[in-house]
């Protein structure tokens, strides 16, 4: 009977009468569009009532909470501290939904405890993620969307990370222009484990002053506050805005909005991406100056670390920003891939190349395919042919390498030789010739064995191919 009930509240609901304490939808995820069409199911806007007294209310709607809903099976993700999976969450809202809106309601909603998961970084240390369950997903994303109705319209064009319509291409680009206009000296400024740092009164006092739903304000500091599993202990947070969910990035654009306005006040050219801000200024003398002043605020106004070994002022082409740099001056300045980037995919070529790994050859060119055809897609507007070419050819034989490991003895390996079309001199001077799989991967028989288009064939996507697909696009 209960499950009729829901079925029939769903069929109500695709024609825009859903009740308001039902959750519309088995999979909302299925919507036709993101987008409400209908004027009955679009979410309420908060542009207009930022203080509106129904702020939760907003959030809870069915509109809103299926929109929540599809984005997050989008996004799919790891179980939270319950274990339960994205597909699981929604058999659950079938019979709990009702129960957790009215929590909600009333202010009474307590979120589990996150589960911290530690990822190394590329320059060393780890970072830390916390996880929060497939429902705290769920409401924080409902949150986030209108919070970003509200937030968003006032943030700096300068600002370009985690916002609707922004990109970390968009933010390069304007890097270049920047420099193109003269501006050719960098501040680089790095903020010490931001995330991990931030504090909470401050940001909680940046939330009140334009919002005025107490129910709301508490959910959002309950977020904040909320434990962290470690071992089996819950870990109590002081401060810190956990990296995994999606209210985080919103929250840490919130309190870096001051650092935005002020470098607007003083005319400054910058573009920020989340806690990675680059100020561009026209000599040594002028970045120290602002070095210094940015410094003082930041520790003093908001509470945040610089941290100085990682911070500089220099030209752009010796500093990282959001995996390039900026090249040349004038009007030939161009962007191209920083050394740091390119020893990263280096990195992981050898670890799915690794010859000891005892994997099939299919299964490395399907991880190389994924490595690599992602992150030739991020750097496609870059000037990086020539590298492309010699990672192309570096890879190649890191192939042939795997290949020759794979066939194990000199027999096989003269056999497999002669079955590719090579001479049998050739082949067994190859094959019992003595010499490391890097030489033999080099020399004729291999390569003649191992032709490019061979390679290609069997599934190795290259580089420069896809680069030059792209540029044509």
């Amino acid at each position: 009977m209960h499950q009729k009930t829901i079925q029939l509240a769903l069929e109500l609901g695709v024609r825009g009468e859903a009740p308001s304490d039902q959750l519309e939808g088995s999979e909302p995820g299925s919507a036709a569009s993101d987008t409400p069409t209908s004027a009955q199911e679009r979410p309420p806007s908060m542009a207009a009532g930022a203080h509106a007294p129904d702020f939760m209310e907003a959030i809870t709607s069915p509109a809103n909470m299926r929109r929540a809903l599809k984005r997050v099976r989008s996004n799919k993700g790891s179980p939270g501290v319950d274990g339960m999976t994205v597909d699981d969450l929604v058999k659950h809202l079938h019979e709990a939904w009702p129960g957790i809106r009215a929590l909600l309601l009333s202010g009474d909603y307590h979120p589990q405890p996150i589960r911290r998961v530690e990822i190394p970084k590329p320059d060393g240390g780890v970072r830390q993620l916390g996880i929060p369950t497939a429902l705290d997903r769920l409401i924080q994303q409902a949150v986030l969307q209108l919070l970003d109705q509200l937030y968003d319209p006032t943030f700096s064009p300068n600002s370009y990370g985690f916002r609707p319509g922004k990109s970390a291409h968009q933010a390069l680009e304007a890097s270049r222009q920047h420099v193109a206009s003269g501006h050719n000296w960098v501040v680089d400024m790095d903020l010490e484990k931001f995330f991990d740092h931030v504090n909470h009164d401050l940001l909680m006092g940046r939330l009140a002053k334009r919002i005025t739903d107490k129910r709301l304000l508490t959910l959002i500091r309950r977020y904040l506050e909320a434990g962290a599993l470690v071992d089996g202990v819950v870990v109590t947070r002081y401060e810190g805005t956990p990296q995994g969910g999606p209210l985080s990035p919103l929250l840490a654009n919130i309190l870096l909005d001051d650092l935005d306005k002020i470098l607007e006040r003083r005319g400054l050219r910058f573009c920020r991406y989340a806690d990675d801000c680059n100020i561009y200024v026209k000599s040594r003398r002028a970045g120290e100056r602002v070095m210094a002043s940015l410094v003082a605020f930041l520790e003093r106004k908001l509470h945040l670390k610089v941290n100085a070994s990682k911070s500089a002022v220099a030209r752009p082409k010796d500093r990282k920003f959001l995996g390039e740099r900026v090249l040349s001056g004038g009007e030939n300045t161009y962007l191209g891939v920083h050394p740091k980037s390119v020893k990263r995919l280096e990195d992981k070529v050898r670890q799915i190349t690794r010859r000891n790994r005892g994997v099939t050859f299919e299964q490395v060119l399907s991880e190389l395919r994924s490595a690599t055809m992602g992150w030739v897609n991020y750097h496609r507007h870059t000037r990086c042919a020539n590298q492309l070419k010699r990672l192309d050819e570096w890879i190649r034989r890191r192939l042939r390498c795997y290949r020759w490991k794979q066939w194990k003895r000199p027999k096989a390996r003269a056999r497999n030789l002669r079955r590719l079309g090579i001479g049998r001199w050739l082949a067994y001077g190859a094959a019992y010739n003595g010499h490391g799989p890097w030489t033999i991967a080099g020399c004729p028989a291999m390569t003649q064995a191992l032709t490019n288009q061979r390679l290609k064939d069997e599934g190795f996507e290259s580089l420069y191919e896809r680069y030059l697909a792209l540029a044509s696009e």
